[in-house]
């Protein structure tokens, strides 16, 4: 009876030891980053391989990080109106919107997207594009950890500076310049509504030459922004975080 007993105490062990080091290596990233500014993400790594594999020498990522105060409110106002509006108030899940998406597919709807910003930040940052179970999974480990480890402001200022705006354009600051020839703190709400819009599909949409329907989410977005309260709703939502602490 002993070798088994023995067998078993080394897999336990070899389990400690391989959860150990995936903690380590997982969460430990996600805690600097919390005060560090990351170079690059998995994203931006993806788009620079696939460049390379399709021997695009024309390729460059524009990637240029500015800190929450010298981005625009109207830009924070619009990632929130446009992709999360419950951002301040969920711990990283809006499950309201997960049960809606399931509800609309069971009808035979396309199944849209229900992502946080939250989820997002934990995709561009250490995943791959793509749909798997394996990669929701690993989005829903990284989101609890970014809620775990950061304030909200922080999982915004990532957000809006990792998120991809078009063709090799990650963040605001560098759509802002490229777009329209400003920093990002300059961005005006329609400006701002116009990069939201391109969101969900950057490859697709462009800010700098916008469709028939670009325009109309972009207006949509606007009236979600005055909805929510514009810049008086991130000011109302940070005296009340500072007020609960």
């Amino acid at each position: 009876m002993a070798p088994p007993r023995s067998f078993a105490a080394r897999l336990l062990r070899w389990l400690g030891t391989a959860l150990l080091a995936w903690l380590v290596i997982t969460a430990v990233p996600v805690v600097l980053l919390r005060w560090l500014h990351p170079l690059t993400s998995a994203f931006m790594l993806e788009a620079q391989l696939e460049a390379w594999r399709d021997q695009d020498h024309g390729y460059s990522g524009d990637y240029q990080w500015v800190s929450l105060e010298q981005i625009s409110p109207h830009a924070a106002i619009a990632v929130i109106a446009s992709e999360d509006q419950q951002f301040p108030f969920h711990a990283g899940f809006d499950f309201n919107s997960i049960r809606e998406a399931v509800r609309a597919s069971e009808r035979g709807k396309r199944l849209r997207g229900a992502s946080t910003i939250s989820q997002q930040v934990a995709k561009n940052l250490f995943l791959w594009s793509g749909h798997s179970f394996v990669r929701k999974g690993l989005e829903a480990y990284f989101t609890v950890l970014i809620e775990a480890c950061w304030p909200k402001e922080r999982i915004l200022e990532m957000y809006l500076n990792v998120a991809q705006f078009g063709d090799g354009i990650y963040g605001v600051q560098a759509a802002a310049r490229r777009f329209w020839h400003k920093p990002a703190q300059r961005l005006s709400s329609q400006e701002a509504a116009l990069l939201a819009a391109v969101l969900p599909n950057p490859q697709r949409y462009h800010a700098d030459r916008p469709s028939r329907w670009l325009l109309q989410r972009r207006d949509w977005i606007l009236g979600q922004m005055r909805g929510l309260g514009g810049d008086a709703y991130l000011r109302a939502v940070e005296s009340e975080r500072r007020s609960q602490r």
